[in-house]
């Protein structure tokens, strides 16, 4: 028979490919608690700043859509369409 008809036989169930796991050591959980309170202090860390975020973005959305007040009356608009030149053009 050629190498190609060959099947390699398969591992037994009996003996996985990873090591087995360390025995519990108590000592590492110091370690774990103290990343964890990190990591939760870091999580409140980034959760405030991206609610601050969202406020002065809803703020800029706010004034985004207030329309657009002319502070001047119509009145006024009237009157600077009416007054007169200043120079008058010298006609040839």
């Amino acid at each position: 028979m050629s190498q190609e008809q060959q099947q390699p036989s398969p591992a037994p169930a009996s003996q996985p490919d990873h090591p087995p796991p360390p025995p519990f050591d108590p000592s590492r959980m110091i370690g774990i608690i103290k990343r964890k309170a990190l990591i939760k202090e870091l999580a409140a860390v980034y959760h405030a700043e991206c609610l601050a975020y969202c406020q002065e973005l809803l703020e800029l959305q706010r004034k985004w859509d207030e329309p657009f007040i002319d502070v001047k009356t119509p009145d006024d608009l009237r009157k600077e369409k009416t007054r007169p030149p200043k120079r008058l053009k010298k006609s040839r």
